[in-house]
């Protein structure tokens, strides 16, 4: 016990220890790129940005956390002979790493817990903040139970516009409503729609029932049509960048945002697989810490660190790659979203214990 309290201590040091030097290393690199980006801003402002997206960088980079800072805890063991000592001891290698990966698995948990509802946040006020200073607005689509939301400028003043389902990519509307709203007056034009698609710079509606909400019965006044058009300023490209990036929305909100997009006929697998690729980010750290240990646990003898070192280090990167491959088919359907999440941390994780195996037995 004492055994596993220590290694779990230098475990966690050296997994704070890495994380401390990517936070500063990527703040400042992301804070020159800010002042170069918005060089007509203060600096506090643009420093305030660079922090707005520091949660997110270090997210991301949290599986070279765990396999840099694993790596030095055992290049520390090897060099001390403290894993001889340990073997010598009776202790097997594969029980030794068992503290370790566990606290790998708990910096996992805390990132899906903790961390990722702060990367969420900090990337909606980042985006935000870039959208003001870029005066581009912010996002014309918001989802809800009922349905999906839309908001569009044209010379007239705003409108809204509501509709029970979408397309995949929200050029198609089904039951939609335009609610036309002027400064000074409120609403002053409703339209119904059994369909609405987006064209160039109009939408064209099918089966339309239009409302003049400036007399005094509009339903009275209310004419029928079977087709017609809305001018508008939207942009197929516009209505997909405003769902964000999935990592915009919080581990505990996605299984609803999912089931609000499918019920709006939006696709989520984007989102599902971010679902899932975040719930294996733990078993993904703990392979990562397995493959920085597996080929460093060995007595250092001459040049031969450099070598081990290089290995795990491509290893590591080999398997990063290999998991955002894998989400990259799971978010296009092309393979089944949970193998994709779980084929590579759990291939991973028996490769390290099959090189922690090799070097038990010699």
């Amino acid at each position: 016990m004492t055994l596993s309290l220590y290694l779990a201590r230098r475990e966690a040091t050296a997994l704070l220890a890495t994380l401390g030097i990517f936070a500063a290393l990527l703040g400042l690199v992301d804070l020159v790129e800010q002042v170069r980006r918005f060089d007509d801003r203060a600096f506090g402002e643009t420093a305030r940005l660079a922090l707005l997206n520091l949660p997110a960088l270090l997210h991301e980079v949290l599986p070279l956390v765990a396999l840099l800072g694993t790596l030095s805890l055992s290049l520390g063991l090897a060099r001390s002979s403290e894993w001889v000592v340990i073997r010598a001891a009776g202790r097997s290698l594969v029980r030794a790493l068992l503290a370790p990966a566990l606290v790998a698995l708990a910096l996992g948990a805390l990132a899906v817990a903790i961390l990722n509802p702060v990367v969420s946040a900090t990337m909606v006020r980042a985006e935000a903040v870039v959208a003001d200073w870029n005066a581009e607005g912010r996002s014309v689509l918001t989802l809800s139970g009922d349905g999906i939301w839309l908001r569009q400028g044209t010379a007239d003043g705003q409108t809204v516009i509501r509709a029970a389902r979408a397309s995949l990519d929200g050029t198609q509307l089904a039951g939609a409503s335009f609610v036309t709203f002027r400064p000074g007056e409120g609403p002053v034009l409703r339209i119904d729609a059994a369909r609405a698609s987006l064209a160039e710079g109009h939408w064209s509606l099918e089966d339309v029932r239009r409302w003049d909400l400036r007399v005094p019965n509009p339903e009275a006044a209310a004419s029928s049509m079977p087709e017609g058009r809305i001018p508008t300023d939207l942009t197929a490209q516009q209505i997909r960048d405003s769902f964000g990036a999935p990592a915009s929305v919080p581990i505990w909100q996605l299984p609803g945002f999912i089931a609000d997009l499918e019920r709006a006929g939006f696709s989520a697998l984007q989102h599902r697989m971010h679902l899932w690729s975040e719930l294996t980010l733990p078993l993904f750290l703990v392979a990562m810490a397995l493959i920085g240990a597996a080929f460093t646990m060995r007595q250092q003898r001459g040049g031969r660190t450099g070598i081990f070192v290089g290995a795990a280090l491509v290893s590591g990167f080999a398997l990063y790659f290999v998991r955002n491959f894998a989400a990259v088919l799971g978010a296009g359907g092309e393979i089944p979203i949970p193998f994709a999440a779980l084929a590579p941390p759990v291939a991973a994780i028996l490769a390290g214990l099959g090189l922690v195996l090799d070097r038990e037995d010699g």
